[in-house]
């Protein structure tokens, strides 16, 4: 190559970077098109249904996000200033014993769905048996302060629905640990689980902080969107007879509601008032959409594939999910 094509070259690759659109400039064009045809839009969407379903949508993410950013401010303070070998140190040596005050204390240590499973990683990795790291991966989204807190404003009218979610939640991760203790198998978990994390040891603390609080508001505030709105959809359009039917039915509405916590992935610390908006059904199968969504759904699944390996979780993620079910239907008909 000539020294000119050389030097061409180099102006070539030392130039201006590309121009790259991500979803902040597509947010921003949006909001400028919605501004420039305001009147337009509103004359489009002037529908009563709509409306409706505007309106649930605003209340119930206005009513959640306090709830979510304090969760997660809670949650990065964790990551960067609690060590992960302090529940190792609390916890006792036998694992029968050690799965229940794992359980208890996920009320001590709050986190979203998305940070209990590297933290239960990162258990295993300092000697935690995994049957303790996984009772703590499934206690810390759902007992904890806030959630429970977030659960009381959401149903103001039930209190005895922030006791039933504490005592089916707890149940479920206590019994998962122990079924895991007799029955789990370390060759169901993938090596990488027990590879060495990175080291943070040299970042500063603050900045740990900050970038897990961001990671898990921008995370979680997606799913409580996506919440949302499928709240309010099924809210305004869903015709009212079908409601009744799965309200008439508590099998039925059991079954509905479990299936709806595993497919629309929900923080635990918004999912009490998508909860709260199916207000015609029953208490009971809206506490298995309490139990059952922080336990098992499927963003959970492929986090947890990714995390321990397909192996794991196609074993504990249905067996989750069953036995999250059983603990909420038994929990909520002696105290609901």
């Amino acid at each position: 190559m000539t020294i000119t094509g050389e030097i061409r070259s180099s102006k070539r690759r030392s130039g201006p970077p590309r121009l790259k659109i991500t979803s902040l400039e597509v947010l921003c064009g949006i909001l400028v098109l919605a501004l420039l045809f305001q009147s337009r839009l509103v004359d489009l969407l002037d529908v009563p249904k709509l409306r409706t379903a505007s309106t649930v949508f605003v209340a119930i993410c206005v009513q959640a996000l306090p709830f979510l950013v304090m969760g997660v401010l809670i949650s990065g303070a964790i990551a960067a200033f609690v060590p992960a070998s302090a529940l190792r140190r609390l916890l006792p040596s036998k694992s029968a014993l050690a799965v229940p005050v794992a359980g208890v204390a996920g009320v001590a240590l709050p986190g979203c769905e998305c940070a209990s499973v590297p933290v239960a990683r990162r258990l295993m990795q300092q000697g935690v048996a995994p049957a303790v790291a996984l009772t703590f991966l499934l206690a810390a989204p759902a007992v904890n302060p806030i959630v429970l807190v977030a659960t009381a404003v959401a149903f103001n009218d039930n209190p005895m629905m922030v006791v039933a979610r504490f005592v089916g939640s707890l149940l479920t991760s206590v019994v998962m640990g122990w079924l895991w203790a007799r029955f789990g198998k370390a060759e169901w978990i993938a090596e990488r689980a027990l590879a060495r994390l990175q080291d943070n040891s040299g970042t500063p603390k603050w900045t740990v902080f900050a970038e897990s609080a961001r990671h898990d508001l921008v995370d979680a505030g997606g799913f409580l969107v996506m919440g949302g709105l499928f709240a309010a959809a099924f809210k305004t359009f869903v015709p009212v007879s079908w409601m009744a039917t799965i309200g008439g039915q508590i099998v039925l509405g059991v079954v509905v509601m479990a299936f709806l916590a595993l497919l629309l992935a929900l923080c635990s610390e918004a999912d009490a008032f998508v909860a709260a908006a199916f207000s015609t059904l029953p208490l009971l199968p809206r506490l298995v959409f309490l139990v059952v969504g922080p336990a098992v759904d499927v963003k959970l699944f492929a986090l947890q594939a990714g995390t321990f390996g397909k192996s794991f979780a196609l074993r504990f993620a249905p067996a989750t999910f069953v036995v999250a079910i059983l603990c909420a239907v038994v929990t909520g008909v002696v105290l609901l």
